[in-house]
């Protein structure tokens, strides 16, 4: 790639290339470590505590409780105090929170604490995506919004190799939590130290622009602002989908086909090393072929995901299954994030990835909770990977029926009434 085009594709600014590693090392600590990580730690802990499936479920539960109701804030905070503050802060309450689950011994004061992670990761998650459509062009952001999400995948790597390593030490499955919310605290002061609120020159406000020529020529034609809904509708099917699979396969593994804790950890890291490419490629599929294409290839691959798990294959399936997860588990939200960013333009873009991340929340709150009470009752987790797999094909549906590229409309009144 030649300078003039790296130039062209960054819209004239290289501290573009520092928003982008800040929202990397921002998401892997916000979520990657926030909450990915659980997966890798509930063995362990479920056996020290002595807890049951339910139990596990509820801790997972709080956590997306916690982002749930953070999650509408993100907007007014964003606004009133700029991005930069409100991710370190957010970031700092993760590390804190998690460091101190690892000191704790009483389920109840782990699930406060646990909530409070959730909190963090919505204050952080949210303001961090919504730089996206302030920093660069409607050309990029699926890309872009990609490159952010690979956090993710390198904070499930780290979980997976560093937590079974942690677990034999003398403080067993707590020093995974503190060490792991250590490391998040580093990444929030970081955060503080590099993360601008706005570009000199706001590119994406200039695109914005020439889309508002042609919706006024008649070119484009926007929907109405019931596309929110639409949105939240798909990523909250999205929510409750994948989340199942990140809380309970490790569980799953270790409890149904008899693997170690060890061997299960090293499965996993394959997932997160797979779903690196996840945001890039698929954001930038998104970005050539429309974001249509790129939610129905996606929640195509995860259907396959979720089936090939759900009726005790030969253990060749599980490794497709993970390749299939770990290859598209990351696209959603750097789709998402474009998506919303196409509709609503960079000044509320926040506000409004905060509405359909607070929909997206509601699956998330109730993914966990229905997969941990269904094991509970039937001993394994088959039907809820089954019942995964008939939710994401209810979500190709949805995104088959979205409408085409738009310039930016009203927010949904939810939204407006949030904001105020």
């Amino acid at each position: 790639m030649t300078e003039s085009t790296t130039k062209n594709s960054e819209g004239g600014d290289p501290y573009r290339r520092v928003i982008i590693f800040a929202g990397a090392i921002g998401l892997l600590a916000s979520l990657g470590l926030g909450r990915f990580a659980l997966g890798m730690m509930l063995p362990s802990m479920g056996e020290a505590l002595t807890l049951s499936y339910a139990q596990m479920g509820v801790i997972g539960t709080v956590n997306f409780c916690g982002y749930l109701g953070a999650v509408l804030f993100c907007g007014v905070l964003t606004a009133r105090f700029g991005a930069r503050l409100v991710i370190s802060a957010a970031l700092l309450l993760v590390g804190a929170s998690m460091v101190l689950v690892g000191m704790s011994s009483h389920y109840v004061v782990i699930l406060i604490l646990y909530f409070l992670t959730g909190v963090g990761s919505a204050l952080s998650n949210v303001p961090i995506m919504g730089l996206i459509p302030s920093w660069f062009d409607v050309e990029n952001r699926g890309k872009v919004a990609g490159f952010f999400v690979m956090g993710n995948g390198i904070g499930i790597i780290l979980a997976g190799k560093s937590v079974p390593v942690l677990n034999l030490t003398a403080h067993g499955w707590r020093m995974s939590w503190i060490v792991l919310g250590a490391f998040a605290l580093l990444i929030a002061v970081t955060c503080f130290y590099i993360i601008r609120n706005k570009p000199k020159v706001c590119f994406s406000q200039k695109s914005a622009s020439r889309k508002a020529g042609l919706v006024k020529s008649g070119a484009v034609h926007p929907p109405g602002p019931g596309i929110f809904y639409h949105c939240g509708a798909i990523y909250f099917l999205f929510g409750a989908t994948y989340v199942v699979y990140i809380t309970f396969f490790v569980t799953f593994l270790v409890q149904d086909y008899g693997l170690t804790e060890q061997a299960a950890g090293k499965l996993w890291s394959w997932v997160g090393l797979l779903s690196l490419g996840s945001g890039p490629i698929f954001g930038y599929l998104s970005d050539r072929y429309g974001r249509k294409f790129g939610l129905t290839t996606v929640f195509s691959i995860q259907t396959a995901a979720y089936l090939l798990v759900a009726f005790h294959l030969p253990m060749i399936c599980i490794y497709l299954s993970l390749f299939f997860f770990g290859l598209v588990v990351f696209s959603i939200p750097s789709i998402m994030a474009a998506l919303v960013g196409d509709y609503a333009g960079p000044e509320k873009a926040s506000a409004i990835f905060g509405f359909v991340t607070f929909v997206f929340g509601i699956g998330q709150v109730s993914g966990p909770f229905v997969a941990g009470m269904m094991a509970e009752h039937t001993g394994t987790f088959s039907g809820s990977f089954i019942l995964a797999a008939v939710l994401a094909g209810f979500a190709i549906i949805l995104s088959l029926l979205l409408p085409g590229k738009s310039d930016q409309i009203s927010p949904p009144k939810l939204l407006n009434t949030a904001q105020k």
